[in-house]
């Protein structure tokens, strides 16, 4: 019969035994899987890196290789989709076919992205950039009927994340295109196609100006936003957008062309 000291006895060493049970097979466990998402963390970083340096075989390499090793990781989706998206943007313009390829991948990877949380704001906004970017290449008739998506996607994303600055900037394109529709084209398209997208050169201007304060380095969205300025005839304000960007990083292929226009249209209004 065991004594109440007996049993103290026993009871600390089935505790010990317990501890030390936990100290080799569950920590060690919980450390590995520590370890792992910190190994992801890390690969993922230098994809991130390697994307912003325009290395896509390398950032495409390190994201699909998570993304076997993880396939729940809904980050890598709207990553590998924005990869897709610059992918495309990196091809030559007369490269339709290749560029529409990389653009369907990358909405098949925001609807992924969607379908595994469809609260993820990036995941609607690179479907938002991929679907745009293919309304690109398509017909008018087309190209007005996915506009409705693009500005249910883009409207999803802002109020998931009201400061998510890319799909700010889709949104001024978005208005900027669809105050170019006058009241002829808007009532064709009314008659034939149904509603055609409704927007104004205010709006494309507070959502440029929005997406300017969250990052400053962008830009497209000093040469979208300088374009209408000089729509408007504000030359001024033009001119300061554009003199601005010269100085900004290059961070996608498109920024090149965007420099060399604004150069052309800075040598313009200087005459």
């Amino acid at each position: 019969m065991h004594t109440s000291k007996n049993r103290c006895t026993y009871l600390d060493g089935w505790y010990y035994a317990f501890l030390v049970f936990s100290l080799t097979v569950l920590v060690p466990s919980v450390s590995a899987e520590a370890a792992k998402m910190k190994r992801t963390a890390g690969s993922i970083d230098i994809a991130d890196q390697a994307l912003w340096h325009m290395n896509y075989p390398k950032a495409d390499s390190i994201y699909s290789s998570e993304l076997h090793n993880n396939p729940n990781n809904v980050q890598l989706y709207w990553k590998l989709a924005r990869l897709q998206v610059s992918q495309g943007e990196s091809l030559a313009s007369e490269n339709i076919d290749g560029r529409m390829a990389h653009y369907r991948k990358a909405a098949e990877y925001a609807r992924a992205c969607i379908a595994l949380d469809s609260t993820n704001a990036k995941g609607h906004t690179w479907l938002a950039a991929s679907l745009g970017m293919m309304a690109d290449k398509i017909g008018t008739k087309e190209k007005l009927k996915r506009a409705k998506e693009i500005k249910r996607e883009l409207d999803t994303a802002l109020r998931l994340n009201p400061n998510d600055e890319t799909a700010l900037s889709m949104l001024g394109s978005y208005y900027r295109e669809a105050a170019k529709i006058g009241w002829f084209r808007r009532m064709v398209g009314n008659t034939f196609i149904g509603e055609v997208p409704k927007g104004n050169s205010t709006l494309a201007e507070k959502a440029f100006l929005k997406a300017i304060s969250i990052d400053s380095r962008v830009i497209r969205n000093y040469h979208e936003l300088a374009l209408i300025y000089i729509e408007y005839g504000k030359k001024d304000e033009a001119i300061r957008l554009m003199t601005t960007a010269l100085d900004k990083p290059i961070l996608i292929p498109s920024d090149r062309k965007r420099i060399e226009e604004m150069r052309r249209l800075l040598k313009k209004l200087s005459k």
